[in-house]
């Protein structure tokens, strides 16, 4: 398709470059002719003036006036105009080689962008509909497998149903991590930046992730300094949410997670340490990539999630222009560092 659409768009670049050309050329054939005549007119006059100054021409004859074109020798201006289309005529065709060339290249250079847009888009119609199958379709077996049950107890009905609303829990879970990776994605989507202070920011994540953390007897131990930057408090609370709740998903029970930060000229570093399974090598490059998940986490089903948490979180380090990088060791723990600009 792109191929096909790369084609076209060279071909209109060719039309338009041609018709440009060619006009040009229309317009430098007749000043060149044009001047041509007049060289040689003038030409046959200053002869003329020549050899009435030596009295070869009688007296009283009128050199004011250009001799008509038709007594240029017709010869000489045919062989003239005919060298003139020739080189035009090689001229455009070495503009048309050349514009070809380059407007093949420019047009695959203007749909790159369209074209890995509407990859993209594939890839996560793709992805989506395959992680929305998994739930969609444990759901479905259940139902259909119990309503043939006829002998169901009141208790066995119950614990169908609280099965399937576990199920639909993943689906909304999928859907809100869709919306809010989506709206990172929209680059027409502004959101309001603010002054905010840092410590407010984690004091508030924090709190929302403390009952994941008491659930499997983990402490949270936080100290950031007395820092402004400039953001969005809400999306902010919303990384450090993220990536406090993958730490608290990854660790053993009874660990530690730290958060510390560090201010340095114009930025602060803030980081968040866990001391649990860590990351592979080999999936440490694909780790922000959407819907990756390493083997080891695919291993842990009971904790959930879609690969979706840190794509979302990259995407909110990068809205407010900062980094994000992962130190991790298998069975030695991680440890995410953000640099974020400081506020005035």
């Amino acid at each position: 398709m792109f191929q096909s659409a790369r084609l076209k768009l060279t071909g209109w670049y060719l039309i338009i470059i041609m018709l440009i050309s060619l006009s040009f050329s229309v317009v430098i054939y007749r000043v060149l002719t044009s001047e041509v005549y007049r060289f040689s007119s003038l030409q046959r006059t200053r002869i003329e003036q020549r050899l009435l100054n030596q009295g070869l021409l009688p007296p009283g004859t009128n050199i004011s006036l250009p001799p008509p074109p038709g007594e240029i020798d017709s010869d000489l201006m045919m062989e003239v105009e005919y060298r003139l289309i020739l080189r035009l005529v090689i001229v455009n065709g070495i503009i048309l080689v050349i514009s070809g060339g380059l407007g093949y290249i420019l047009a695959g250079r203007t749909l790159k962008p369209i074209a890995e847009m509407v990859d993209e888009q594939n890839r996560f119609i793709s992805d989506a509909s395959h992680e929305l199958r998994t739930p969609l379709t444990a759901l479905k077996s259940s139902i259909e497998v119990n309503l043939r049950d006829k002998k169901m107890s009141l208790d066995e009905a119950k614990q169908v149903l609280k099965e399937n609303v576990t199920q639909v829990n993943k689906l909304q879970t999928l859907s809100d991590s869709l919306l809010e990776l989506t709206q990172y994605q929209s680059p027409g989507n502004h959101i309001p930046h603010t002054s905010v202070l840092i410590e407010d920011v984690i004091d508030n994540a924090v709190e929302r992730i403390t009952p994941l953390a008491k659930a499997k007897q983990i402490t949270v131990d936080h100290t950031v300094p007395h820092v402004k930057i400039i953001g969005n408090k809400e999306n902010l609370s919303d990384l450090f949410v993220i990536l406090l709740d993958n730490a608290i998903k990854y660790s053993n029970t009874g660990t530690k997670i730290g958060i510390g930060a560090k201010k340095t000229d114009g930025h602060i570093n803030i980081w968040v340490k866990d001391h649990g399974m860590g990351i592979a090598s080999k999936d440490l490059p694909h780790i922000f990539d959407r819907f990756y998940r390493a083997d080891s986490a695919r291993g842990r089903a009971e904790e959930g999630g879609y690969g979706l948490g840190l794509s979302i979180a990259k995407k909110i380090v990068d809205a407010h222009h900062g980094t994000i990088a992962v130190i991790s060791k298998p069975n030695a723990g991680t440890t995410f560092t953000i640099k974020l600009p400081r506020g005035s």
